[in-house]
């Protein structure tokens, strides 16, 4: 065999492959290119064979993977869409605009949060400064919502992790009281 027959096979893989990397905005593995290029091989043979494209099972038994698999290497071919791209005229927005953030909070919860936190004041403004702080402190009703150990809160106000212990059994006291309680009865009831 002459050189030029190794060397065409070696070209055309160098070029395919650095297709296959290049190609995509995520990278799909050399061997998932191979089956995704048979799967679409046997899509288009079907479009012009029967005018439609084929079940997925069909699919699948011609290429010889499980449904699942072929689900899935279908669901990889699908090209990733920017959020920065436009939807409509350049005014209309982007996409990223109508994608939901579900780590943020609903309008709806939002409300009830912020209602919830202005009663909970209203319910602590029956507490002195310090069973107020420890309260707070312990069960994180800080801006950073973290609640804390007795003997951080102890170390915060220069008294031992028992005095804090005390401190915060009077104030759950003063709030266990019907009058105090009732305003948050409501949210209570909620999460029953």
């Amino acid at each position: 065999y002459k050189f030029s027959t190794y060397a065409t096979w070696w070209i055309r893989q160098a070029i395919s492959r650095a297709i296959a990397d290049q190609a995509r905005t995520i990278r799909i593995p050399i061997h998932m290119i191979e089956t995704i290029n048979q799967i679409n091989k046997i899509i288009r043979e079907h479009l012009q064979k029967d005018g439609k494209e084929p079940d997925v099972s069909v699919i699948a038994k011609e290429v010889g993977l499980s449904v699942d698999k072929v689900k899935q290497v279908i669901k990889i071919t699908k090209e990733p869409i920017s959020l920065e791209a436009p939807i409509g005229n350049e005014d209309d927005g982007k996409f990223g605009d109508f994608v939901e953030d579900r780590n943020s909070l609903s309008p709806m919860d939002h409300i009830l949060k912020d209602d919830l936190k202005e009663q909970i004041d209203e319910v602590l403004d029956q507490l002195n400064d310090r069973e107020k702080a420890v309260i707070r402190m312990r069960f994180g009703l800080m801006d950073d919502e973290s609640d804390r150990t007795l003997e951080e809160i102890g170390k915060e106000l220069n008294v031992t992790r028992e005095r804090v212990r005390q401190i915060e059994s009077s104030a759950i006291k003063k709030l266990k009281h019907p009058k105090v309680g009732r305003k948050l009865k409501n949210y209570i009831e909620g999460w029953k």
